[in-house]
C-alpha cells in the first residue's frame, strides 16, 4: 500500500520532471536576460507579492550558490510574519504593488522576476503593470493553468481581471494545479501537501544555474554567494560585500 509520503514524493518528482521537459527553453530565454544584466553589473530584482510567494523571492537571494546580483523585494506588507490574514488582505489591495515598486525605485531597463503561482492578485498584477509602464522587463514564475481556471469574479483577482502570465516578457510556467495541494487522504475531501514552493524553487534555481553556465561559457565569472557556514565562506563573500552594499536594499 502506498503511503501518503510516497504519494507526495511521486507527485513532486513527476511535477518537477514535467517542468524540466517543458520549461527548459523558457528558463534559458530568461537566463539570457539575467546574464546580460549581470554582464553589465546591474541588479536583478525578485518580488513575490503574496504569502508563500515571498519564499520564491527569498529562495535565490543571499543564497549559497546564488548570484550576488539578486535583490529580493521583501516588503513587510505581504510577509506572513506580519500576520497571515493581513498578508492575504494586503495582496488583494489594489495599488499596494505600486507602493512597493516606488519604494525600490525600479526604472527603465531594469529586470524584475515576479513570482506568484496563482498570478491573479492585485499586488502582483499592479507590480507587473507598473513594471511595463516604467520600461522594466518582467520574468514571471506563475501557473498558467491556475490563472486560466480562476473565475473572473474571484475575490482574489485584480480589478482588471488580468493574469500575470499575460503581462510578462518571459513566462516560467510552474504548472501548479488549482488549489495547490496534491495529496489525497482517504476519507478526506480536501487535499493536503502543497506543490507551489517546490515548483517555484526548481524553476528559480534552474534559472540561476542556466545563467551562471551561460556566463562562464562566455568568459565571465559572476560573483556567487558561498555558505557562511562552510569553511572559508565568510572570507569568500567578504571580497564582494562592498560592491553590493547600498545597491541591494535588504543586504
Amino acid at each position: 500500500m502506498t503511503t501518503v509520503t510516497e504519494q507526495y514524493l511521486s507527485k513532486i518528482i513527476t511535477h518537477l520532471q514535467s517542468l524540466q521537459a517543458e520549461e527548459t527553453e523558457a528558463v534559458r530565454r530568461a537566463a539570457r536576460l539575467v546574464a546580460d544584466h549581470v554582464k553589465q553589473d546591474r541588479i536583478v530584482y525578485t518580488y513575490g507579492p503574496g504569502g508563500h510567494s515571498n519564499l520564491g523571492a527569498q529562495e535565490i537571494f543571499f543564497r549559497a550558490g546564488g548570484l550576488m546580483h539578486i535583490s529580493a523585494m521583501l516588503d513587510e506588507g505581504t510577509l506572513i510574519s506580519g500576520g497571515a490574514l493581513r498578508s492575504m488582505a494586503m495582496e488583494r489591495t489594489p495599488g499596494y504593488g505600486l507602493i512597493v515598486m516606488d519604494d525600490y525605485g525600479l526604472g527603465e531597463g531594469d529586470l524584475l522576476i515576479l513570482i506568484n503561482a496563482y498570478g491573479i492578485n492585485s499586488a502582483v498584477i499592479d507590480a507587473a503593470l507598473e513594471a511595463k509602464r516604467r520600461g522594466v522587463t518582467v520574468i514571471a514564475v506563475t501557473s498558467v493553468r491556475h490563472a486560466q481556471a480562476t473565475p473572473a469574479e474571484h475575490p482574489a483577482r485584480h480589478p482588471s481581471k488580468r493574469n500575470l502570465y499575460e503581462l510578462a516578457d518571459v513566462v516560467l510556467d510552474c504548472k501548479v494545479e488549482v488549489g495547490d495541494a496534491v495529496v489525497d487522504i482517504e476519507g478526506l475531501e480536501q487535499r493536503v501537501a502543497a506543490m507551489s514552493t517546490f515548483a517555484n524553487s526548481f524553476l528559480l534555481n534552474a534559472l540561476v544555474a542556466e545563467t551562471v553556465d551561460l556566463l562562464v561559457r562566455e568568459g565571465v565569472t559572476p560573483p556567487i554567494w558561498m555558505s557562511g557556514n562552510a569553511t572559508g565562506g565568510d572570507e569568500s563573500n567578504a571580497r564582494f560585500i562592498d560592491r553590493f552594499k547600498g545597491r541591494i536594499k535588504k543586504l
